[in-house]
């Protein structure tokens, strides 16, 4: 268990340098001039100089890098070379509108996938096809397009949420609610037909073992047996791609936070990519890496909370 611990930790470490790493290299090797991108057309060569050498795009490449990893080991992303704010004051205010953009996906995807899943695996034979149908469709749709339908039906036809726009849960929490409801159901859709599938599939298959069949001539209820019993071996495997599909989510906050006008980091890295704002950059990659980071470690404890056999091991 140890052993186990102590490799997760070398491999979140190693995570959290090597994204921001990539991030670097790709976004220095694009074409464009911070510097005259700041000064505008009408600069001369010599202000143009004198601004690289300021922000030290002057250095080698390799330089540029250790005085990033350098600050990164101290604590320090740099500063916006558009604004001058350091990169974490930069981002931090806007942290808690993407993570609940994330974490309302997720609940949402998880609440109506395992519901369909075990709905499907329980009764019929008409459920489980339409959950292979959605789940292909859920996968297939672009998740800005199920935002620009959900927009103009649920907010500018029926008027139930607003189009765009984001409400801190600290001045309301209802409001903060409603803002949510829209981004997080175009975000998650996807996510949900795929555990919906899974569940599905899963839960067929643990139907199916004696230990079901024994509770079964008990006596117990066939809603006891699926839900205490059945349910809870059947979500080990989702809950082992939770971390791998939360890498989808952040990815998906980039274009749903554009669509629907929302603060958060995915807006913020569209921003700093269009004007090559490189610290900007890789801040949005660090701090996406720390949260697939604790994502991994919280599905590490349930899927070990689920699996006694691997908590003894």
């Amino acid at each position: 268990m140890r052993r186990l611990f102590v490799r997760r930790l070398v491999m979140s470490v190693l995570l959290i340098v090597i994204v921001p790493s990539l991030t670097f290299l790709f976004e220095a090797i694009t074409p464009g001039n911070i510097a005259e991108q700041i000064l505008g057309p009408t600069a001369t060569p010599g202000q143009v100089r004198h601004l690289e050498a300021k922000l030290g795009l002057d250095q080698p490449l390799y330089l540029q890098y250790w005085h990033w990893l350098d600050g990164l080991l101290h604590g320090n992303l740099g500063q916006s070379y558009q604004t001058g704010q350091s990169a974490v004051a930069t981002l931090s205010p806007r942290l808690p509108a993407t993570l609940s953009i994330v974490l309302g996906a997720l609940v949402f995807a998880l609440v109506v996938g395992v519901a369909f899943g075990i709905l499907s695996a329980t009764r019929g034979r008409v459920l489980p096809k339409i959950i292979d149908i959605g789940s292909v469709f859920g996968l297939a749709v672009p998740g800005y397009w199920l935002a620009v339908i959900l927009i103009l039906v649920l907010a500018v036809r029926i008027r139930l949420f607003p189009a765009t726009g984001y409400v801190p849960l600290t001045a309301s929490p209802a409001q903060w609610l409603r803002s949510l409801v829209l981004p997080s159901v175009a975000l998650g859709l996807g996510l949900a037909t795929f555990i919906a599938k899974q569940t599905r599939d899963s839960m067929a298959d643990v139907l199916a073992r004696d230990f079901v069949v024994m509770l079964r001539a008990r006596g117990l209820s066939r809603r006891s047996v699926v839900l205490k019993h059945a349910l809870r071996n059947a979500a080990i495997p989702v809950v082992t791609v939770l971390g791998l599909l939360l890498v989808s989510l952040l990815g998906g906050t980039v274009l749903i936070e554009t669509v629907f006008s929302i603060p958060g980091l995915g807006q913020q890295a569209v921003t700093a990519a269009d004007s090559h704002d490189l610290p900007v950059i890789e801040g949005v990659a660090f701090y996406f890496a720390v949260v697939v980071v604790i994502a991994n470690l919280l599905v590490d404890v349930s899927y070990r909370l689920l699996n006694p056999r691997v908590r003894e091991s």
